[in-house]
């Protein structure tokens, strides 16, 4: 028989976990300049404010920054340090430490990309796509849930079919975000609306616009989407301005489709698996919360 992981071993690395994305969170508001995090100052705007710069510079990074990236730092070395010291038994540590730095390594590559979208404005659908799954739904989602099926000992199959459900879900959370990031309210998303567009955020709902606009001929909606994105300036007339333009677009109905198909895509893996009926019941309403979709009613083949 398989040997049995400790509930101790399931919650550090559920703790590794939290971790982990407390680092890509405060070093991803130090690189988008963001302020606010779920309503409250960003780490590097708290340090900012506690410690205000009173003295020349040079040529080093404000302190608030500075200490920012150092948290991060610090925070991705604990989770690090939590994962290397657990105590499961040998082959499932090696398929927990295996995923783990597949992980680590996609969610830096993702959050490059992104950067690198933005500098560049380089912004194809498939790339905004590509950046989307690698920097939010593989880390956020589907590896949480591999981690937990090593730990479980699960088949091939169903890890596979886990995997499956978490992407989508997370593919579907990431999009939603988006659509947060430009039509939200602040008052429920904690940051301010349309931020995503001052800084130039090449996200789907963008990419889908732009060509949305072309095979229209649509120039000046196709100028406006091109020219606005990036602005750090830009008025709150003219994010009115790229907001009609995602509207006139039809790019936000075709965003909220893809949620809505990945949602019944995510739901439609995790039917394929054999689980007990209370696991399928919460494990179902943790993925739909996730994908933040309205109905999750398998339309199509399902996503890959």
């Amino acid at each position: 028989p398989t040997p049995r992981v400790t509930t101790d071993t399931v919650l550090r690395l559920a703790a590794a976990l939290e971790l982990i994305q407390s680092c890509a969170l405060i070093h991803d508001d130090v690189m988008d300049g963001s302020l606010l995090r779920r309503g409250r100052s960003a780490l590097h705007a708290d340090f900012a404010a506690r410690y205000p710069d009173t003295r020349p510079r040079g040529r080093g990074a404000p302190f608030g920054t500075s200490a920012a990236i150092l948290a991060g730092n610090l925070a991705l070395s604990w989770a690090d340090d939590i994962v290397t010291e657990l105590l499961p038994p040998p082959g499932v540590a090696d398929a927990v430490l295996r995923l783990w730095r597949t992980m680590r390594t996609e969610m830096v590559a993702g959050q490059y990309l992104d950067l690198h979208a933005q500098h560049t404005g380089a912004g194809s659908t498939a790339r905004a796509l590509r950046i989307a799954c690698l920097k939010s739904a593989l880390y956020t989602v589907e590896r949480p849930l591999a981690l937990g099926a090593a730990l479980a000992g699960a088949d091939p199959t169903t890890t596979d079919s886990l995997c499956s459900a978490g992407r989508c879900a997370g593919m579907a959370f990431q999009l939603r975000d988006d659509l947060l990031g430009v039509f939200g309210d602040p008052a429920h998303t904690g940051k301010p609306s349309g931020d995503d567009i001052r800084e130039g955020k090449i996200t789907y709902l963008l990419a889908i616009a732009r060509v949305r606009a072309d095979a229209a001929g649509d120039r000046a909606a196709s100028a406006l989407l091109r020219e606005a994105p990036g602005d750090p300036d830009l008025s709150p007339p003219d994010v009115e301005r790229v907001r009609a333009a995602l509207e006139s677009t039809g790019a936000r109905t075709v965003v909220e489709a893809a949620i809505e198909q990945l949602a019944a895509d995510s739901a439609r893996h995790l039917a394929g698996i054999p689980l007990d009926p209370v696991v399928r019941r919460r494990l179902g309403a943790m993925l739909r919360s996730a994908a933040g979709a309205r109905n999750t009613t398998p339309t199509t083949p399902p996503c890959s």
